[in-house]
């Protein structure tokens, strides 16, 4: 009687066994078929796991058109389909950028070039930075909006090709229009008399030369030098870092010299040198002023000199939120290079989305900053004008006015 008790005690029920063997089965299966995947990935590429994703809907690729398989990286069938939600989020992120992009630097190119007082060599480098972010949220909005929409990119390898070149394009124009910005402020600030005062022709030439070179530079994916393909989400397209062949590794590597070193230190040393004249005359101006013992000196070239400084401190903002917007997608980049298997696909998209955020900084840190242009904009566009506006000194748009006409009869 005790030993059938025994036997009962550790008999497995019956019911329970199917269940046990079921679930050793079920894991070894799982496990074999992660192996055979992983390699078929290696060895058939993208055409063989769309074969299986079109039944299992398990990557976040499945819903890529065929005809665009050839440009998917095997690097992103690891990872599974982005929750609904989040194609959402950053389908509303985008159409909120893209608003705000087109209305800010459409009024900073409308006030810039309806105000005939604004219409200076120097600020038709501001127009040209307004115009390219215009041109940037206007191409790239909407096909990524439409994109979130159906969760993957479905409007072909063309027009993927043209949204990669229109971000690469102004990107490459902006900071090399804010590279010239800060030159020309160089030129009058740290040589004064001594420099070549800025054109409207050279203005218009240093503007025609920056779009070549960009042009250039987005034109080589085309041409077999690196290429543009879906990432992250697979709703934007960019140039491919995750590639192993160090031929389109060395593109990224290279751009990133001429577009983003070169420009970054030839900023740093033209501020360097900004900001030490600026604190150098101020100093002087006080020391003199404490010999006279009076308040200020600030009188006709000096409050020239102070103006600007104000617009370096402009100029200097809207570049330092540039490099905030790019590093990240610069970073994401070099990941790709060097350690692509750290790269997710929402990260991915966010540092891209975050880039095309430089497009809206602009119009909002001249709406601030620059006192000129608030005084233009309550003229043209007043219920855009926040807070209070202060009239630029007369002394400092004589000032200014000078320095155009000395420029006008060097040129």
């Amino acid at each position: 009687m005790s030993s059938n008790l025994h036997l009962q005690e550790i008999q497995i029920p019956v019911e329970t066994k199917p269940v046990v063997f079921n679930g050793l089965v079920s894991g070894l299966n799982e496990t074999i078929i992660n192996v055979i995947m992983t390699h078929a990935l290696t060895t058939f590429g993208p055409q063989f796991a769309h074969q299986k994703m079109r039944y299992t809907n398990q990557t976040v690729a499945d819903k890529v058109p065929s005809e665009m398989l050839h440009l998917i990286d095997p690097h992103w069938y690891q990872f599974p389909p982005l929750d609904p939600l989040w194609h959402k989020i950053l389908g509303l992120v985008m159409i909120i950028l893209g608003i705000m992009g087109w209305c800010g630097n459409g009024v900073v190119v409308y006030v810039f070039m309806m105000t005939p007082s604004l219409r200076t060599p120097s600020n038709l480098l501001v127009v040209n930075l307004a115009f390219s972010d215009f041109i940037m949220m206007v191409i790239m909005s909407p096909p990524m909006v439409i994109n979130c929409y159906y969760e993957t990119w479905i409007l072909g390898t063309l027009m993927c090709n043209i949204y990669a070149m229109v971000g690469s394009l102004c990107g490459c124009a902006s900071i090399w229009t804010m590279t010239a910005i800060a030159l020309d402020r160089y030129n009058v600030i740290v040589k004064g008399m001594s420099g070549t005062p800025l054109t409207i022709k050279r203005a218009l030439l240093q503007i025609v030369i920056i779009w070549l070179f960009g042009l250039l530079w987005t034109i080589l994916p085309m041409v077999g030098w690196n290429r543009y393909v879906p990432e992250g989400n697979m709703t934007a397209c960019g140039t491919d870092y995750l590639s192993k062949d160090w031929g389109s590794k060395s593109y990224i590597l290279v751009y990133s010299v001429f577009v983003y070193y070169l420009p970054l230190f030839t900023i740093i040393y033209s501020y360097y040198f900004i900001v030490s004249t600026v604190a150098a005359h101020e100093k002087a101006m006080k020391e003199q002023a404490k010999k006279m013992n009076v308040a200020s000196l600030r009188t006709g070239d000096n409050q020239s000199t102070s103006a600007e400084a104000k617009l370096a401190k402009v100029a200097l903002t809207t570049i330092s939120l540039w490099f905030m917007a790019w590093t990240p997608y610069l970073v994401i980049n070099y990941t790709g290079i060097f350690n692509g298997a750290s790269i997710s696909p929402l990260f991915t998209i966010w540092g891209s989305l975050f880039a095309k955020t430089n497009a809206i900084y602009n119009p909002i840190v001249y709406g601030i900053s620059h006192p000129k242009y608030r005084a233009a904009l309550k003229e043209k566009l007043p219920f855009l004008v926040c807070g209070v506006t202060e009239e630029p000194t007369v002394s400092a748009s004589n000032a200014e006015a000078s320095s155009n006409t000395t420029a006008s009869a060097k040129a």
